[in-house]
């Protein structure tokens, strides 16, 4: 081992020992005991890796360098490695499409196992990639809190009519492994189309190619990643916070951490463990919410994501009027020419809000839609003039609307009365309004009963009608 690559090892080394040591959990409650890391090796000993890679079959290639990386792996705490191979029982023209094995089972410090089983495994058979994937479900042992990884190395395509892409997907959603490695050995160039969805996939078309892809598919595995976000204004400056952030496994679509975003006295925000091994959306909680897919997460480095989040404040004020006939009255937010509500609050709240165009319905007695605009750490009152009485003092049965009066003499729907009783004690918004009523023993259309009133505010508008 050069140098160069006896330092690299060392450097993986300290830092998964912190990271193997650190507490990462779905609700950031430290675990009592540190995360074990199982890593399982699923290699192809079908009969293709006897082909030639710069003159050395495959096969040869692979299992040297496999050995010398699970023997280097053999000291770090907190890991377990096993191998399963598949192809290596019967011969191709045998056609078995269930030709796969746990090899080595996982241990601590069990290289040597791995080493001596790869000497004596031969390639010959075919490549049942969908099957061995399925059966790696049981190699993992039942334990919830550890890090299940699984490292496909292979040079083929799957030859069992399987879909080792789905079935993936499938394990990863019940949480039996995390996104896998795919490392293609002396494969084409399009190979790695057809087995990317299967996992995060390397071409390794040379020998020294493939021992730079293990040893960095191992670094990200072992090394410790973190996410700060920073939430900026307009202007691009990091001052939004108090924030909830979720980020959400986007192949499991159940969220993985939730933190409430916190920026320090000198406004920097703060340093998240996050597991690069998983891919996310980063949900920022504001209202709206913003969602932002597939976050580019870089293994093993100290990642600054920055979204613009620029936030004003909505004021719901109540008019001066006690006690109030309507009671609490309510507001549904809805972003401008959106149909789907943003937010329903009663009067009297304080709401941050994305700085926008919005819609605030005031449900009072007609409702009431204002378009506001919410900008940048400023303040967005809302208010509606203090409601009046309608009285109808005629006690009948019947049918009847009451009707908004607008100014192209037009009429708008506001409310329909009781049937059981046409007395009624209505708080409504001030404005000209129209009564039409029917009642219940009028034996014709033309019997229908229309007043015209006034609404004023603070005031009781009394209105009677005949029996016809």
């Amino acid at each position: 081992m050069n140098n160069r690559g006896f330092w690299v090892r060392c450097t993986v080394f300290l830092l998964a020992t912190l990271w193997l040591v650190a507490p990462v959990a779905a609700q950031n409650v430290p675990p009592e005991k540190p995360k074990v890391t199982r890593i399982l090796f699923v290699l192809d000993a079908s009969g293709s890796m006897l082909a030639p890679l710069e003159g050395t079959p495959r096969w040869t290639v692979a299992k040297e360098l496999l050995a010398k990386m699970v023997d280097s792996l053999n000291a770090y705490p907190n890991l377990e490695l096993a191998l399963r191979a598949y192809g290596h029982q019967h011969d191709d023209d045998e056609n078995n499409c269930e030709d796969s094995r746990l090899e080595v089972p996982f241990a601590p410090k069990n290289a040597k196992a791995i080493k001596d089983r790869l000497k004596t495994l031969e390639a010959r058979g075919n490549t049942p990639i969908t099957y061995s994937l399925q059966q790696s479900a049981n190699d993992f042992p039942s334990d919830k809190a550890s890090r299940n990884v699984l490292i496909l190395i292979t040079d083929g395509l799957e030859s069992c009519k399987g879909d080792p892409c789905a079935t993936s997907v499938a394990l990863q959603r019940r949480r039996v492994f995390l996104k896998p490695f795919v490392i293609g050995l002396g494969a084409e160039k399009d190979f790695g189309r057809q087995l990317d969805c299967l996992g995060q996939y390397y071409n390794a078309a040379n020998a020294k190619t493939f021992r730079r892809v293990l040893d960095n598919v191992i670094a990200q595995t072992l090394t410790k990643t973190t996410v700060s976000v920073n939430l900026t204004d307009e202007a691009g400056k990091p001052v939004e916070s108090n924030v909830n952030l979720t980020f959400v496994n986007n192949v499991t679509e159940t969220p993985e951490y939730n933190y409430v975003h916190y920026r320090d006295a000198q406004g920097k925000a703060d340093v998240l463990d996050i597991d690069a091994l998983q891919s996310y959306d980063l949900v920022i909680n504001t209202v709206p919410p913003v969602r932002q897919p597939n976050l580019v997460i870089r293994p093993g480095k100290a990642n600054v994501l920055t979204y613009k989040t620029p936030q004003g404040t909505l004021v719901l004020q109540s008019p001066n009027l006690t006690p109030n006939p309507y009671g609490k009255v309510q507001a549904v937010v809805r972003a401008q020419g959106n149909a789907a509500t943003v937010v329903s609050l009663p009067f009297g709240s304080r709401q941050k809000l994305l700085a926008g165009n919005y819609e605030v319905e005031l449900l009072t007695l007609p409702r009431i839609v204002r378009r506001i605009s919410i900008k940048q750490g400023q303040e967005t009152a809302v208010t509606y003039d203090a409601p009046g009485t309608l009285n109808i003092v005629t006690d009948l049965k019947g049918h009847g609307s009451i009707y908004r009066l607008n100014n192209d003499e037009s009429q708008t729907w506001v409310h329909n009365l009781p049937e059981a009783s046409s007395k009624v004690n209505l708080p409504m918004q001030p404005g000209a309004y129209r009564l039409v009523f029917r009642t219940a023993t009028a034996t014709g259309s033309k019997f229908t009963d229309v007043r015209n009133f006034t609404i004023r505010s603070g005031q009781t508008s009394s209105v009677s009608m005949f029996n016809k």
